[in-house]
């Protein structure tokens, strides 16, 4: 059962246990045993093959996580969850189709993902149009998406990506001179709003290259970024390749990233490249903050090892689909379960607040920033805002 004081995980006392108990019992009906109600269908499109990988896997990790633990709990209002997960390969049209099947074939009462900007704005062209939440996983990218009001996002705007990488670079580094390595999808956005938002910070551009989403080999870009001698450089993509030809290349000026390479999987594919890398992100697994502590715990249990935003971002996703068909009822229809979304939500991974304008509400404040030690993510002392 989804929590209403807005938790990650429930640590109520054996009362609050029998009485949850008994509500979930009066919810069956006369005869009815929980594993035999009637599931409530949550469709999911991921990008579990393909460039995208690296953020879905840990996404649907998150995920089912969240869909035993609710379920171990009494599901909502006594019914059990069904998270039915589908593989988009990360590209977009399969999203699509993969979306439209889970929504009309299925009767998905709600959507969660994707994890690509792309594949986001495939699918909330569907989830607008028929008035039905979507959780997706990325952060607020092209404007469109503001007109679309029951697409939710559980990571940042990618102006406050750029803001909260801005807020190293300059405060935390010193730096003016910065060259950007960036791919043509996720690094793309970050980068549109890495130069709105780059007047106050008083920074120059001295190189900025691109490279394809699933590039093997970005070795003449990183090059370029190296000849025009910055003082920092953002590598900005969901793929470990840019990192380590930026070394290979010699770049020994600090690296600044953004959140959506902050992943194990990513650091694996770095290789001994996986240091002195700076990430403005939300949950250290080996140093998380309090409110955190019980969904890490939770998670090294079932996986033995450390969470990170991705896996942390599937979780909240659940609960917060969880919560509001606690609060409109799973039979409700797809609209009010969308609107019963729209207030604050206290994550794992941050502190929503859905009613906002950019449909997310996390702050520049709730940043904290990780640098790569030896292949691990370390807490830095830095504050941004």
């Amino acid at each position: 059962m989804a929590e209403t004081r807005h938790q990650p995980l429930n640590t109520g006392t054996n009362r609050r246990t029998v009485l949850k108990a008994i509500a979930v019992g009066a919810s069956l009906a006369p005869g009815l045993s929980f594993a035999q109600a009637q599931p409530i269908k949550i469709g999911s499109v991921l990008s579990l093959t393909g460039p995208g990988a690296g953020l879905g896997q840990p996404e649907r990790n998150g995920m089912l996580l969240a869909e035993k633990t609710i379920n171990a709990k009494g599901g909502v209002r006594g019914r059990p969850l069904k998270i039915l997960i589908e593989d988009d390969g990360s590209k977009p049209d399969l999203a699509k189709s993969k979306a439209e099947n889970l929504i009309f074939g299925e009767k998905a009462v709600a959507m969660i993902g994707p994890s690509l900007t792309a594949s986001t704005g495939a699918i909330a062209a569907i989830t607008n149009a028929e008035k039905m939440a979507q959780v997706t996983f990325t952060g607020l990218g092209p404007q469109i998406e503001l007109t679309y009001k029951t697409l939710y996002h559980v990571l940042p705007p990618q102006s406050l990506n750029a803001r909260a990488m801005l807020e190293y670079a300059t405060r935390g580094l010193k730096a003016k001179k910065i060259g950007v390595l960036h791919d043509t999808g996720y690094g793309q956005a970050v980068m549109g709003s890495l130069q709105q938002n780059s007047k106050p910070y008083g920074i120059e551009y001295v190189a900025i290259e691109r490279f394809e989403v699933g590039a093997t080999d970005v070795s003449a870009q990183a090059a370029k970024v190296r000849a025009a001698q910055p003082e920092v450089v953002f590598v900005i993509a969901t793929s470990p390749v840019p990192f380590r030809n930026a070394r290979q290349m010699k770049i020994t000026q600090p690296i600044v990233s953004a959140i959506g390479s902050a992943s194990y999987d990513y650091v694996r594919g770095m290789g001994e490249f996986a240091d002195d890398i700076v990430f403005p992100e939300f949950m250290v697994g080996e140093d998380p903050l309090p409110r955190q502590a019980d969904f890490v715990n939770l998670y090294r249990k079932e996986y033995n090892a450390p969470p990170k935003n991705f896996e942390s971002a599937g979780w909240d996703a659940v609960h917060i689909v969880a919560r509001a068909l606690e609060k409109a009822g799973p039979d409700a229809s797809r609209e009010a379960i969308a609107m019963a979304m729209r207030e604050p939500f206290e994550g794992a991974l941050a502190k929503y607040n859905f009613g906002a304008p950019d449909m997310t509400g996390i702050e520049l404040s709730s940043f904290v920033y990780s640098k790569l030690v030896k292949g691990q993510f370390t807490r830095l002392p830095f504050t941004a805002g």
